[in-house]
């Protein structure tokens, strides 16, 4: 007996993430050239928020997603060879880069970090508001059993 669920056939998870990529780069397009943010960010946004609401089941998106994770260092070999091909700027601006890319990091983690805790503490606290209401129902329903129904007496429990 597999316990496993079968995802979606490859063919729409492919359609899934092209239409992603698809409305991610209209909405990319639409913001001002000064300040422009990329698809992939925009689509990663998308995709986060509709498995969040449950809109895509994340079975329909699993096995296409973890195919490319796996190739995702084949996929920067790309980016690799240009960075290789321009040398010069590395010369030129290289400190300033590793510098950029290193701050960035750190303030990337922190905020990362912040922002895990706060949804951590914002979820206990909201299981700890339905343990309450769970425990303070079993008391009235206790309550109500045994005075059967009549708190016209003040019984002291």
């Amino acid at each position: 007996m597999n316990s496993k669920k079968n995802g979606a056939p490859i063919l729409l998870q492919m359609g899934i993430y092209s239409a992603i990529l698809f409305v991610s780069n209209i909405i990319s397009s639409l913001f001002p050239a000064s300040t422009p943010v990329p698809t992939p960010v925009i689509g990663l946004i998308i995709l986060y928020s509709l498995l969040t609401f449950k809109i895509i089941k994340i079975e329909w998106v699993e096995s296409l997603g973890a195919f490319l994770i796996s190739i995702i260092g084949f996929l920067f070999v790309p980016s690799g060879i240009s960075l290789a091909a321009n040398l010069d700027i590395m010369k030129t601006a290289g400190v300033q880069l590793v510098l950029v890319v290193f701050f960035s990091t750190i303030i990337l983690l922190v905020v990362t970090a912040y922002t895990t805790r706060f949804f951590i503490f914002l979820h206990t606290r909201q299981e700890r508001t339905k343990q309450r209401r769970v425990l303070t129902k079993k008391i009235y329903t206790e309550k109500a059993q045994l005075t059967n129904g009549d708190d016209r007496h003040d019984n002291v429990y």
